[in-house]
């Protein structure tokens, strides 16, 4: 954290940043954790192979990422391990071609996305406990 060498705007807007992306990550992986054995049952209605494990992986990917994106540390790293996990999540949960009614969280997740790369290429700021 070198906070010297950055003006107001370089401090704080990457962190709100990161704080309003993290925060849906954080509270979702929170959720399913308590909604474990309803989550998996709509992963597998989805057609979705070994429900439990994949679930398992999602609360580490949404409450681990997000922390580590809340937080600063290794954010590049959590950042691009969230933008692949919301490739297919997006595509599988979200398609609008079949369902019109998935058509703004398919774009939510997209805009979220682009987010989340802009993470992975610029780093967490100057506002963070890794280095940016």
């Amino acid at each position: 954290m070198n906070l010297a060498n950055c003006n107001a705007t370089q401090k704080y807007a990457p962190l709100v940043g990161r704080v309003l992306l993290s925060l849906i990550f954080i509270i979702a992986g929170w959720n399913k954790i308590g909604g474990f054995e309803g989550t998996a049952g709509y992963m597998a209605s989805k057609g979705l192979p070994l429900p439990e494990v994949l679930l398992v992986l999602t609360i580490i990917i949404e409450l681990g990422g997000g922390l580590l994106l809340l937080l600063g540390l290794q954010a590049r790293w959590a950042a691009l391990a969230i933008f692949l996990f919301l490739i297919p999540v997006t595509v599988i949960f979200h398609p609008f071609w079949s369902n019109p009614d998935e058509f703004n969280a398919f774009f939510k997740n997209l805009a979220i996305m682009g987010g989340m790369l802009y993470v992975v290429a610029h780093g967490p700021g100057c506002c963070s406990l890794g280095k940016s």
